[in-house]
């Protein structure tokens, strides 16, 4: 969803909110039995989100479905397709809309193309090998959706009047106290995996809905075939029985402090180690530089990291988790993409930005330690200068990887008094092996080493 209110957005998801509270784990609190299981396609994936009105100067599902061999060849698994489906036209925001403005949950926007389209693109992507999920708004409607015939569908102040969600004044917020309506976004959801053939959902503010509502749901889905459940929030409790990943705002903050030199490399490292407390053992986090809201409202990946992004980008990839390419990401877009109006991507030339995220996915997708959730437990190494450098390994069935990022803006040396740096190592980038790691990283230098068995 669109959001200028981030800020109320994360105070929201730290205070544990949803339309029935229910209180965030805090450190050390012994985790609830966790019972998502998760589709084994989903281990070593990269999500990539498609925005389909600004992809193309068509602006159609038929359009996109020519970069498919593309998006192949770069590597991705999982194509997120933001809401395809019909917008409001009641209190319409800009020329076009927003996404998240649905005004019937079993149509598809006529700008994209048909419901006939859309299977096609779904049916060519499953041929190439991709999944594909789409974004699912379920906390509230468009103005004039087709649902508001059932006004005591809907939230009402106190005098009476639907209300709208923040400032989302081209909505209508949802009332989960009415089993008819539940229903119904049950059976909408059952829709889109029985007759297309979708392989689950990202879903929407997806804090703002009760939890026992997602739960429900996944084990309906589940009953069609597997699918895969992203939740837009950082609430731990709904990746416990609903979801498979959740957000890492969190990490994504702490990354844009370190860019203003607000926060270390240390916090990180804290960020990482705390969720080993408080989260399922197995449950995902979506790591991401950007997204539709990032680059649309708080700015590119380039305005909020800097000469970090690189870096960045390799953290990522290698921390447990699911990494996400946004569109126009992996060919460097440095343009920040209108939200309610047209507004295509200016190139789609392959530049050192895709062969680098051409390496990333290849070594998300073969090496164990980087599977989801399963993968090798995170081992941080202490260096003289902790603040700036953040060096890891992780391992799995006795392959290890080294990561080395300089986080900071100078080149640096170190010591450590770990057992750091000998070894038969493949420097992952360069090609080259190597005896012993390096004892200095340039400014903003990232370097990644495997150690076979």
């Amino acid at each position: 969803m669109r959001n200028k209110l981030f800020i109320a957005i994360a105070i929201i998801a730290l205070a544990g909110y949803s339309c029935k509270p229910k209180p965030q784990k805090t450190i050390g609190e012994p985790l609830e039995k966790c019972t998502v299981i998760h589709p084994d396609w989903t281990r070593n994936a990269v999500i990539y989100e498609v925005n389909v009105r600004q992809y193309t100067k068509e602006g159609t599902f038929s359009a996109f479905e020519q970069h498919l061999p593309r998006l192949k060849d770069l590597g991705v698994d999982v194509l997120w397709f933001m809401p395809i489906h019909p917008i409001s036209e009641k209190n319409r925001k800009g020329t076009l809309g927003s996404y998240y403005a649905v005004k019937d949950y079993k149509a598809v926007n006529p700008e994209f193309g048909t419901k006939e389209d859309f299977k096609h693109v779904v049916d060519k992507a499953h041929e190439l090998g991709f999944k594909v999920i789409i974004d699912w708004v379920a906390n509230h409607t468009g103005c004039d959706n087709v649902w508001t015939e059932h006004p005591d569908w809907y939230m009402k102040d106190s005098l009476g009047n639907i209300k709208s969600p923040y400032d989302w004044t081209d909505t209508y917020k949802l009332n989960y106290d009415n089993k008819e309506m539940r229903s119904a976004m049950t059976d909408a959801l059952k829709y889109w995996v029985k007759d297309f053939g979708i392989d689950g959902y990202r879903c929407d503010v997806a804090h703002e809905v009760p939890t026992d509502f997602w739960n429900d749901v996944r084990k309906t889905l589940d009953s069609i075939k597997p699918v895969f459940m992203l939740a837009e929030t950082e609430n731990y409790d709904l990746v416990e029985h609903a979801f498979d990943a959740s957000y890492s705002w969190e990490l994504m903050n702490i990354m844009a402090d370190v860019n203003k030199e607000t926060k270390t490399a240390g916090d990180i490292a804290a960020y990482i180690q705390k969720l080993d407390t408080i989260m399922c053992p197995d449950a995902y986090k979506m790591n991401f530089l950007t997204n539709h809201d990032e680059n649309s409202w708080n700015g590119t990946e380039y305005e909020r990291y800097g000469k970090r992004v690189d870096v960045f980008a390799v953290l990522t990839y290698t921390l447990n988790g699911m990494p996400l390419i946004y569109t126009g990401q992996e060919v460097g877009l440095k343009k920040r993409l209108s939200f309610f109006d047209k507004d295509i991507i200016p190139s789609w030339n392959e530049n050192a930005t895709t062969q680098f995220y051409k390496k990333l996915n290849e070594l998300k997708h073969t090496h164990p330690a980087l599977q989801a959730g399963e993968g090798g437990t995170f081992k941080r190494y202490n260096t003289s200068a902790n603040k700036e450098l953040l060096i890891y390994s992780r391992e799995r069935a006795g392959q290890e990887i080294v990561v080395m990022l300089n986080l900071s803006n100078k080149n640096i040396s170190y010591t450590s008094n770990d057992a750091l740096g000998h070894g038969n190592y493949t420097d992952y980038f360069a090609g080259t092996n190597v005896s012993e790691l390096p004892t200095s990283l340039k400014a903003y230098e990232y370097k990644v080493f495997i150690r076979p068995e």
